[in-house]
Formats: C-alpha cells, structure tokens, sequence
C-alpha cells in the first residue's frame, strides 16, 4: 500500500506540474486513479508541504507549492 500511495503522489506531483492550479475532481479524473487513492496521497503530499489545498466552491483546488 505505501508503495501505491508513492507512486500515485508522484503521478498528482507531475500532473500538477504541467496543469498549475486544478480542482480535486478534476485532478482525480486527470490522473485516472481511484478518489480514495488520490486522497491518501494528496494527504501525505500535503504534509510533507509539497502541495497547498484551498476550498473553493464546494470542491478543493490543489497547486504545487513553489519555492523561491
């Protein structure tokens, strides 16, 4: 299971990285992987500060968060 969760955070992590800012519905549909799955690993993502979450709208949107 960790091993799932790592490699769909890097699949969220380069989606974020040609698309900018999506919301979380369209990200779970962009990336092709189960909601919880995306969840789990946005979660993990977010902790380790390489994501900013922003409700909006009734949904989310998630970004890279760029340093510098």
């Amino acid at each position: 299971m960790i091993t799932e969760i790592g490699i769909v955070a890097g699949e969220i992590w380069h989606y974020l990285d040609q698309h900018q800012e999506v919301t979380l519905a369209g990200l779970v549909k962009g990336i092709d992987k189960g909601r919880d799955n995306v969840l789990v690993s946005l979660g993990w993502l977010a902790r380790e500060g390489h994501v900013i979450l922003r409700e909006s709208e009734g949904d989310y949107t998630v970004c890279l968060r760029r340093n510098g």
